[in-house]
C-alpha cells in the first residue's frame, strides 16, 4: 500500500505545481530518455521503427528518430509535444509528409533534419508558420514549385544547400543539378509568386512579335508592288501642240 500511496502523492504534486505531466508509457525497445545539456531528450536512433512511436514524454525538447524505417509522417504526429525544439528524422525512407505533419509545433520547433530520405516533394503547408532551420540535403528532389516555396519559408542549416540536388523525377535538363542556383534563376510556380510578372512578360513578347510580323508583311507587300520601279524608264507627258489659229485667237483676246 505504501508504494501505491507514494506514487499517487507524486502525481498530485505534479498536478498541483502545474507542471507538464510526462507520458507514463514505457518507451519502445531501443529508445530511451536522457537529459542532455539540461534538456529532456528522447532518443530512438537505429531502433528499427517503421512508424512514429507512442510513449514519447510530452516534455521532450529534443527528439531523435534518425536511422529507422519511417516511410511517412502523418498529420499531428508530434502535436502532443508542446515544447519540442529539435526533431531529427534523417536517414529514414521518408517519401511522404502530411501537410499537417508538424502541426502544433509552430511556436517551439527550431531545428528539423529531413536529410538522407526519399523525399521528391513536400507540401508547402507542412512548413507554414514554422520558424525553423532545416536540413533538406540528400533527397531525390523533383525540383518543383513546392520545394521552391518551402525554401522561401525556411532557413537552411549551414553547409547543407549544396546537398539539395534534383533527382530522377525532375525535368531532364535539371537532373543532377544543385537546386539553389536554379531556384534563383527560374520561377517554377507558374502564375504563383513571381509568375504573374513572367506571364506578363510573355504576353508583351507575343504582342511585340505580332506587331513585327505585321510591319514585316507590310514592307514585303510594298517592295513586291514596287519591285519593277527602278528599271522602268521615266515617261514624259506628251506635249500638246497649239495650232496657229488657236495662238492667234489667244493673241487677239489678250
Amino acid at each position: 500500500m505504501l508504494p501505491a500511496a507514494g506514487h499517487l502523492l507524486s502525481l498530485l504534486l505534479v498536478i498541483g505545481t502545474g507542471n507538464t505531466l510526462p507520458s507514463l508509457r514505457a518507451p519502445p525497445q531501443g529508445c530511451y530518455v536522457a537529459e542532455e545539456a539540461g534538456e529532456r531528450t528522447f532518443r530512438c536512433s537505429q531502433a528499427g521503427l517503421s512508424a512514429v512511436p507512442a510513449g514519447i514524454p510530452n516534455d521532450t525538447r529534443k527528439l531523435y528518430l534518425d536511422a529507422n524505417r519511417l516511410a511517412s509522417v502523418p498529420a499531428g504526429a508530434f502535436e502532443h509535444l508542446p515544447v519540442l525544439e529539435e526533431l531529427d528524422l534523417s536517414h529514414n525512407v521518408l517519401a511522404h509528409l502530411s501537410g499537417a505533419a508538424f502541426q502544433g509545433l509552430a511556436g517551439t520547433l527550431r531545428h528539423l533534419d529531413l536529410s538522407a530520405n526519399q523525399l521528391a516533394s513536400v507540401p508547402v503547408e507542412a512548413f507554414v508558420g514554422l520558424q525553423i532551420q532545416v536540413n533538406l540535403s540528400a533527397n531525390p528532389w523533383r525540383c518543383d514549385c513546392a520545394l521552391q516555396e518551402v525554401l522561401r519559408r525556411v532557413r537552411l542549416a549551414p553547409g547543407t544547400g549544396t546537398g539539395i540536388v534534383c533527382g530522377p523525377g525532375a525535368r531532364p535538363d535539371l537532373v543532377g543539378q544543385e537546386f539553389l542556383p536554379l531556384a534563383g534563376e527560374e520561377e517554377l510556380c507558374g502564375a504563383g509568386r513571381g509568375g504573374v510578372r513572367r506571364s506578363t512578360d510573355v504576353a508583351l513578347l507575343v504582342i511585340m512579335g505580332g506587331w513585327l510580323l505585321l510591319v514585316g508583311a507590310y514592307l514585303a507587300h510594298y517592295m513586291w508592288q514596287n519591285r519593277d520601279d527602278p528599271r522602268r524608264p521615266l515617261k514624259r507627258a506628251p506635249l500638246k501642240r497649239v495650232r496657229s489659229e488657236d495662238a492667234s485667237t489667244v493673241s487677239t483676246v489678250v
